[in-house]
């Protein structure tokens, strides 16, 4: 699988701007802040229709601009697919597959699939529970899109359920206890069905993904306690013993409903959800300790990287060798895993690569280079292509157009 064209309009910093790439290494090379970034996350977003930077879609969309539009034509297997995203600053975003407009956007899960390493990944040991459920959702929505659907089910329903707590307490002093009960019946329902949909998509890819996250630590520290994962819900270990999948979902729905009911009293004293995969967590463990709080700096970035490579390893596994990006990773990195990565990715199919500075990237990782710089002439700061050691062929190969 590989992207072979990229256009990109008022995405970011990116007025317009056009790639055609190939099936092999492309590095952009430019200094922090010029839009290298950029570049990598419309890809990511592609594939997951989320950021891997911020939470909102509004932050994409260049300043003074009603919408940001991403088209990508990806190659796989003979297959030819383009995906046209439009994303609203403000109201719905709208796509089209091969032209044909979509009715929802999350058609277009499953068409682009990537893994992209990042300096945030750090967070993803280190951090709160809310990153390392993103990055389990990012697999599930490449490796089950219709579980995609579910989820924005249940993020639906838990604002509407939340908004119900909060004010619940007050009504029920009024004498409106009956209204609220039968309500949050109504709700509670709702997000016991979409929550174990949720559950059930997570806990199938964490249970591929677990020896896969041992294995690769194992093989980026092999001095360092063994690593290895496992899913934590709030509704507790029942869930958490599940297999995961389809067969799962009847069984994880009526732990929810029952812990729901129990947990109702506290939930309208408190104005909060407490049940649901939105208090879950993706649990990291070296040797018998957690590694948030735990391990050394290297031991977390060690942890990070397995994360990432094994989630390459599960995306071949499904029978897709996903398009690799690696965002300005190797000037976080020591020698050993600047070698260890670039080792690992090698072989992909299509690796794209972000550096502030060249003499980063390991010699073994060479390829297309292309310079990205930034201009103010005619109006605000914007991205632009300053260089690219592939601009002396013909027009027809692989050459980046941008204005």
């Amino acid at each position: 699988m590989f992207v072979r064209d990229l256009a990109l309009r008022d995405f970011r910093s990116w007025p317009s701007v056009e790639f055609t790439l190939a099936p092999e290494t492309t590095i952009f090379v430019g200094r922090n802040g010029f839009g290298k970034t950029n570049l990598l996350e419309s890809m990511f977003y592609v594939a997951t229709l989320r950021s891997h930077r911020v939470s909102t879609d509004a932050p994409l969309v260049r300043s003074g601009a009603d919408a940001a539009k991403v088209s990508a034509t990806v190659e796989n297997d003979g297959r030819e697919l383009t995906v046209d995203l439009s994303i609203a600053a403000v109201g719905a975003n709208k796509a089209a597959i091969n032209t044909r407009p979509v009715r929802r956007t999350r058609e277009v899960l499953g068409i682009l699939r990537t893994v992209l390493f990042a300096p945030e990944d750090l967070a993803l040991v280190r951090g709160d529970p809310s990153e390392r459920r993103r990055f389990v959702d990012e697999l599930v929505a490449q490796l089950r899109p219709l579980a995609a659907g579910a989820k924005a089910d249940y993020d639906r329903v838990l604002r509407q359920r939340s908004a119900l707590l909060k004010t619940a307490g007050a009504a029920m002093r009024r004498g409106e206890t009956d209204s609220v009960m039968s309500t949050l019946d109504v709700w509670d329902a709702q997000l016991a069905d979409f929550g174990a949909q949720v559950t059930a998509a997570r806990l199938a890819v964490v249970r591929q993904l677990a020896p896969l996250v041992t294995g690769a630590y194992a093989s980026i520290a092999p001095h360092s306690r063994p690593a290895h994962i496992t899913y934590r819900s709030a509704a507790g270990p029942d869930v958490d013993s599940s297999d995961g999948g389809d067969p799962s979902i009847e069984g994880i729905r009526e732990i929810l409903a029952d812990r729901l009911i129990e947990v109702r009293g506290k939930e309208i004293d408190r104005g909060v959800c407490l049940i649901g995969p939105h208090r879950d967590d993706l649990e990291l463990i070296l040797g018998d300790e957690p590694a948030k709080g735990f391990a050394s700096h290297g031991e977390s970035w060690s942890f990070a990287l397995a994360l990432r490579l094994a989630s390459v390893d599960l995306l071949r596994a499904d029978g897709v060798d996903p398009v690799i990006m690696l965002d300005d990773v190797f000037a976080e990195l020591d020698v050993r895993r600047r070698e260890k990565l670039a080792e690992f990715t090698a072989d992909a199919e299509q690796l794209l690569v972000t550096a502030a500075v060249a003499d980063d990237i390991p010699a073994a990782v060479g390829g297309r280079r292309i310079s990205v710089g930034v201009t103010d002439d005619d109006g605000p700061r914007r991205s632009v292509v300053v260089g690219d050691d592939r601009a002396d062929l013909p027009a027809d190969r692989a050459e980046s157009r941008s204005s």
